[in-house]
């Protein structure tokens, strides 16, 4: 008898994720694909961005005026995948007013893109890691801006130079 495939969880347990603190997340597409541009070496980026990659730094920008008290700090856009540094700062009473989770931003974020697109781009998921001290926040602050240089090494790496067009 086969045995159906469960879901690995990924989220730290009874960590609230609408909490305040700082957020490293990774999002990618589906099936790895170059959907976002190509890299520049040159400028350190992903220029020039192809429509759907304007999509998703359009809603990126978006997304600090969705909710009051989330902000994305940093972020990059890879051929293939996003990173963000994104904040979510509570109130006096500890929690953010409308207590979005970090699950729910990130839901909301590929919806949207998804929807000026017209087609489902995004893996299933993300990936995400709670930002603890000054030091992790350095080194992911500091790792979002020498991946472009690194897209090579990168683990999302895709050995062709195609960008699919949308």
């Amino acid at each position: 008898m086969n045995k159906l495939l469960t879901r690995k969880i990924i989220r730290l347990k009874d960590y609230n994720y609408s909490s305040n603190g700082y957020y490293f997340v990774t999002i990618c597409t589906k099936e790895k694909k170059l959907l976002f541009g190509k890299i520049d070496v040159g400028a350190n980026c992903v220029r020039p961005l192809t429509d759907c990659g304007t999509i998703v730094e359009n809603e990126i920008a978006v997304l600090n005026n969705a909710y009051e008290n989330v902000e994305v700090i940093k972020y990059v856009v890879m051929p293939n995948h996003i990173h963000m540094i994104i904040a979510i700062t509570c109130g006096d009473d500890g929690r953010t007013q409308f207590a979005p989770t970090l699950s729910r931003i990130i839901k909301q974020f590929k919806g949207a893109v998804t929807k000026k697109i017209g087609e489902q781009i995004w893996q299933k998921s993300f990936h995400d890691h709670i930002i603890r001290n000054g030091q992790s926040y350095r080194k992911i602050w500091r790792y979002i801006d020498e991946n472009p240089l690194k897209w090579h090494e990168d683990c999302y790496y895709t050995p062709t130079d195609t960008v699919r067009q949308m």
